[in-house]
């Protein structure tokens, strides 16, 4: 659940019952008239909706009031389900599987009676009836009252259509049963297998959705249910959801840490595959970081609890796939718009197509029903309905595994337009964290003094630059010595005493206005150094140039490779960046980027998209989702680079949880074959649907003598769903392209 608003409240809720996309729409129009519900999205495969209401107004009990007046059961907020939803689908799908043994064992034995009784008496037809009717019940009865409640709400779905049609068969067995229609009239061993097989696909279609939340149901599990608490020098072991933040806490090997922290003491390697993907543990020691869910490997670590309950990065992972899952890309409004209408019109071809063969044809009467009910049941908009969600729930739960959050199912259209991806600089393609990169010292002064005179003038000072040569110093092993009388210009230099000298660091600038000596002499490398695009930090002591530092800030390893994987997907990239030209150009041709835009104040940077726009591109922009939140909202498709730690970026359609660039182009691969396998799906059901309903409406009888039995048609339509559901379960095993070359490498 989270906040959208002063008061409105965005929630998931699990509900029970859903059979077709009619089922999906009776639920919304039923929450959608609740005062205070806003906008509402039934997903039917994962059988949840995504409300969001003003908690003044509305709350839990009136959507479960809502859900069930729709005929339909309401089964709680979807962040409390775990062990007791398995528990419940497991005993839904053993109820089906009963439903399915019966039905059959019941109706093959009956079928095969029918075909030897040519001339049936009334004890034989009294005792199929008898035969018949238990099984008829128990898988009948489901249909007719799901039906039922169906009509109550003024809703036609799909368990109206099975009703009819079974309905029909059942009447008119009746009928022959007692002489009031031929003997020919029989279908008792139709309506049990007809049942049957309507319910061998509800069975199988429910056990292949099952599988479509696996993703969800996998970080489920990851989530750890106790935890080992240090208060006033004694463990104790409590529920998770009891830790605050600041608790110690004690992770032995072999646990899962509880929530994200801080090392206090010790060292362990942490297996945080989970996250980044990477199959090596990762060595913590005191201050490192650990997230919630990893799994401690070798050693014990005292840590402090830092984010705990849906703060941590797992919860808020759990959270945006769940939300995401239930999200409609626009596709799906041609889906939702031709299902609303597959129902009347189904009915209108059944009952054309009796009247048709019986009165216009002049067939019997037994092949005019016969007709009736093939179409009734053989119509399937369950297909139609499942082709969308099913795939964007498979594809958004498989982005979660590689470490891509897909945050909005509109993001996986977006991604099919896009022409052009435009990348922020500073912590996108580089490391963001300038470093120094080449050490120039002056005549008679050794790199090591050097460095160690930047470090001691450095180490008073909060700029990057200086940052940047503590950092290098202590990689070394330096001793630096301290300082005294430090005095800063801001944005020029630094000055301080060390002992009876005079140091002094910054631009080229603050050192001739101080008359510093021996400048002519560093000019050479000075100007290389520029020309290679480094930042040039100059150091002199007792008013003499003590050396050069050239600091940059790294292009990321991952970047190079990213920009030449979108140019594969047809995708020209561009740089945007406040540097200068110079540094800029450098900084491109490492990525390979030849496209730059700099000297691009950040509040500028959403206009630069919209410009791009406008000359007609359709645009992604990559960036770190803090400073870049104005240019990833404006873009047709934001990728928000996490960096493992910060997933809930609101800024991004995509967020990225490891800092790797080529997750980017991953995330367009898959969300590209998300929505390719979204448009196989709605091909199939539409084909379905447009090949079959004529055959069951008899049109190849007249030319090749072919007519669909209402068995054979329960069969298909059994069949239709399950096609369209196990292809999209085939995306549970897709791995983007750049990324099976990286593991292949």
């Amino acid at each position: 659940m989270g906040e959208t608003g002063d008061k409105t409240v965005r929630t998931e809720i699990r509900i029970g019952g859903m059979h077709c996309a009619m089922c999906a729409a009776a639920v919304e129009k039923s929450l959608r008239q609740v005062p205070g519900i806003g906008e509402v999205s039934v997903n039917l495969a994962s059988e949840q909706a995504t409300v969001a209401y003003d908690a003044g107004q509305a709350g839990p009990e009136e959507m479960r009031k809502a859900v069930e007046k729709a005929g339909y059961r309401y089964l709680g907020p979807a962040e409390a389900a775990g062990e007791e939803e398995a528990r419940e689908r497991a005993a839904e799908l053993r109820l089906r599987l009963r439903r399915v043994v019966i039905g059959f064992a019941t109706g093959l034995p009956l079928m095969a009676a029918m075909l030897l009784m040519r001339h049936p008496s009334l004890a034989w037809r009294l005792a199929m009836l008898a035969l018949s009717l238990p099984g008829i019940v128990f898988l009948g009865f489901p249909l007719f009252a799901a039906a039922g409640r169906s009509l109550r709400n003024r809703s036609l779905n799909m368990d109206v259509m099975y009703a009819l049609g079974i309905g029909v068969a059942m009447l008119s067995s009746l009928a022959a049963t007692f002489a009031l229609l031929p003997h020919g009239f029989l279908f008792f061993d139709t309506v049990v297998l007809l049942a049957a097989f309507l319910n061998l696909g509800k069975y199988l279609e429910a056990r292949a959705k099952g599988r479509t939340s696996e993703a969800i149901r996998r970080l489920l599990d990851l989530r750890p249910k106790t935890a080992v608490v240090v208060r006033e020098g004694r463990e104790e072991t409590v529920p998770v959801e009891a830790v605050v933040v600041g608790d110690e806490l004690l992770v032995r090997p072999g646990d899962r840490v509880p929530v994200d922290g801080r090392v206090l003491a010790g060292s362990s390697y942490v297996d945080e595959a989970m996250v980044s993907g990477e199959p090596l543990p990762v060595l913590k020691e005191a201050g490192s970081e650990v997230i919630g869910g990893t799994i401690n490997r070798n050693g014990v670590l005292r840590l402090a609890a830092a984010r705990v309950g849906r703060e941590t990065l797992l919860a808020q992972i759990i959270q945006l796939v769940r939300a995401a899952q239930g999200s409609k890309p626009p596709m799906q409004r041609l889906a939702d718009r031709a299902v609303s209408l597959f129902i009347p019109v189904i009915l209108t071809v059944a009952l054309a197509s009796f009247a048709s063969w019986h009165w216009l044809a002049g067939q019997p009467l037994l092949f005019s029903l016969t007709i009736l009910i093939s179409v009734l049941v053989i119509a399937c908009p369950c297909a139609l309905g499942l082709a969308t969600p099913t795939a964007v729930m498979v594809g958004i739960g498989r982005g979660a595994e590689l470490g891509i959050l897909i945050r909005r199912g509109e993001a996986l259209e977006a991604a099919g337009r896009l022409t052009a991806v435009l990348f922020d600089k500073t912590g996108t393609l580089t490391a963001g964290r300038p470093e120094v990169a080449e050490i120039v010292p002056a005549a008679g002064v050794t790199a090591g003094e050097l460095l160690r005179l930047a470090a001691a003038l450095g180490s008073g000072s909060r700029h990057p630059l200086s940052e940047a040569a503590v950092r290098a110093a202590a990689a070394r092993g330096l001793d630096v010595p301290p300082v005294s009388d430090f005095d800063t210009l801001e944005g020029q230099g630094v000055s301080a005493r060390l002992g009876e000298e005079e140091a002094a660091m910054g631009s080229s600038d603050f050192f001739r206005r101080r008359g510093v000596a021996g400048m002519e002499k560093a000019a050479a490398d000075i100007e290389r150094l520029q020309g290679e695009g480094r930042t040039i930090v100059l150091v002199a002591r007792n008013n003499a140039l003590a050396g050069v530092l050239a600091v940059a800030d790294a292009v990321k390893p991952s970047a190079a490779p990213a920009v030449a994987g979108f140019a594969r997907l047809g995708m020209a990239a561009a740089m945007i960046t406040g540097d200068n030209s110079r540094s800029a150009a450098v900084i491109g041709r490492q990525a390979g980027i030849e496209r730059i835009l700099a000297q691009v104040l950040p509040q500028d940077k959403a206009g630069e998209v919209r410009r791009l726009q406008e000359s007609g591109e359709a645009v992604a922009f990559v960036g770190d989702g803090i400073n870049d939140a104005p240019a990833l909202a404006q873009a047709d498709l934001g990728i928000a680079v996490g960096g493992g730690s910060d997933v809930a970026v609101e800024s991004g359609d995509i967020v990225l949880v490891r800092d790797d660039l080529r997750d980017a182009v991953a995330a367009v691969q898959l969300s590209r074959k998300v929505m390719a396998r979204i448009r196989w799906n709605l091909f199939w059901a539409f084909a379905y649907n447009a090949a079959l309903v004529p055959l069951a409406a008899g049109a190849l009888y007249p030319s090749l003598g072919i007519l669909l039995p209402p068995e054979l048609a329960g069969l298909a339509m059994a069949m239709s769903s399950v096609t369209v559901v196990t292809l999209s379960l085939l995306l549970k095993r897709y791995v983007p392209p750049i990324q099976r070359e990286l593991r292949d490498a």
